[in-house]
């Protein structure tokens, strides 16, 4: 292939490849956010609580759309794991603290039922903005052969789990860097959650201005 080619190629095959792993993690979170937010809406719980159920599972999904494929490859667990860790965190977060963000940013959004329009109209466009925020993270990170390249680097080179994640890393310090992922993120949205909540307990009910009666 002439070099031409290939540098045009090269750039094309790194903006695909980028918008597959985001779809791949929006997904994961699209589904832990909808299912969060049913379950807590469903049972009445506080804006706090359903954000940190939402999060969670979202996290949760993220991780086993990664790893599903890789466990029926007969990749054992404790390789597969890790992986998925080394491949999702970062863009999970993102999407996560972009996502959350918008829902507590739209006033009434997150207090609106499943039936009402706002709530599903405000998940929409936070999952859009979520997507375009983790898109430069994951192209950005491929690019240098982290992120979504680390379980592309397996796939490239067959089922020596071992060598691949030893090769890009250790496995031990994608667990520990998924893990901080999960509890700064939790940590963000459920403290902004509660300060919201705090600052809509404390906030002066406005006075009932009295009607002018227009004497003279």
């Amino acid at each position: 292939m002439p070099a031409h080619a290939h540098s045009m190629h090269a750039p094309s095959s790194l903006n695909r490849t980028a918008l597959m792993a985001t779809l791949h993690c929006l997904t994961g979170c699209a589904i832990g956010e909808v299912l969060g937010m049913i379950i807590g809406t469903a049972l009445g719980w506080g804006n706090a609580a359903t954000i940190a159920l939402a999060v969670t599972l979202a996290f949760l999904f993220g991780y086993s759309l990664t790893m599903l494929p890789l466990l029926r490859a007969g990749l054992a667990l404790g390789i597969a794991l890790p992986l998925a860790f080394a491949s999702d965190s970062l863009s999970i977060a993102v999407m996560e603290l972009a996502d959350n963000g918008i829902m507590m940013a739209v006033p009434g959004a997150m207090d609106a039922g499943l039936s009402n329009p706002l709530f599903w109209g405000a998940l929409g466009f936070a999952l859009v903005v979520a997507f375009a925020f983790a898109y430069p993270l994951n192209r950005y990170l491929i690019a240098r052969g982290q992120g979504h390249a680390v379980v592309h680097a397996y796939h490239a080179h067959g089922t020596d789990g071992h060598h691949k994640t030893s090769s890009q890393g250790s496995p031990r310090a994608f667990v520990l860097i998924g893990l901080a992922a999960v509890v700064v993120t939790l940590a963000l949205t459920v403290g902004a959650a509660v300060l919201l909540e705090d600052g809509q307990e404390h906030s002066p009910t406005p006075t009932p201005t009295p009607a002018h009666t227009g004497m003279g």
